[in-house]
Order: C-alpha cells, then structure tokens, then sequence
C-alpha cells in the first residue's frame, strides 16, 4: 500500500513542478509571486488558505525555484530531470516509470497542456555522448553530477 502512496505523491509533485506559479491558487491569494517566492509567511496564512500553501506546496515551490537556477528551460525537460531525479534517488521508481510518464501525459492532455508543452521544446543538436535516462521523450544527461535535460546539456558543449 505505501508503494501507491508513494507513486500517488510523486504524480502530484511531478504534476505541481510543471504548473506555472501563476496558475497556482497561493499566486491568486497573494502567498506567492510569479517566480515562486513567498509573500508572506507561514504563520500569516490563515484559515482555508493554508490549504493552498502546506509544506508539500513549499518543498515544490523551493524545488521549482532551484531548479530554474540551474537553468531548466522548458517545462518538459523539468519534468524529465524531475523523474530522472527521482528514480536516481531509488531505483525502485524505475520500474514504474512508463505509469508516471503516461500519468503525467494524460493529465496534460486533459487540461489541454499536452501540445503546448510539445511547442516548447525547441531543435536540439546532436549529441554523439548516451544520456543518463530518456523522461518524456527528453534525453537527460549527467553533467558535473548533476542531472540537466539536453536543452541544457547541448549549450555546455
């Protein structure tokens, strides 16, 4: 049973690191900005509120904001170093990999997200090296010990 908890968390983090910050209920009630930062805090964000704003929505909010730093571009390569982050964290994901990803897709498609994320991505050059792990259609390579998705990876070369 906690194996399904688990994936049924891991679908909703994945699902929250791909929502612009301005899509989320926190940036309408004025908790957070369009890039993620808290506007007030914890102790400030009374009653039904707080639902909009617990400590997953932090962690997430935390995470999307690093990894902007590190230069993820497009919202389908942060789900690709998502996943990959994830399963590299423990194997076991691997082998639920294919459901997370068709998760993740179907609920894109039934908001209507699905071809706009596909228009993201941009051409991508050849790369001769064999990534880390392919999430989502999008190769993810090891770079320094970090895991990039190959927007990323191609503009280090």
């Amino acid at each position: 049973m906690s194996r399904a908890i688990d994936l049924i968390i891991t679908y909703r983090v994945v699902k929250m690191l791909v929502t612009p910050f301005n899509k989320f209920k926190a940036y309408d009630l004025g908790i957070i900005d369009e890039k993620g930062k808290s506007l007030k805090k914890m102790k400030e964000v009374k009653g039904s509120d707080r639902k909009h704003y617990t400590m997953l929505h932090r962690f997430v909010f935390n995470l999307k904001r690093i990894l902007q730093k590190v230069g993820l571009g497009s919202r389908l390569g942060s789900f690709a170093v998502a996943l990959a982050l994830l399963i590299k964290e423990d194997k076991s994901y691997a082998e639920h990999k294919d459901a997370i990803e068709s998760a993740v897709v179907t609920y894109l498609k039934e908001e209507n997200l699905y071809d706009m994320l596909l228009n993201e991505v941009r051409e991508m050059p050849e790369i001769e090296e064999e990534p880390y792990m392919t999430c989502f259609g999008m190769s993810v390579y090891e770079k320094n010990g970090e895991l990039v998705s190959e927007d990323n990876y191609a503009k280090t070369l």
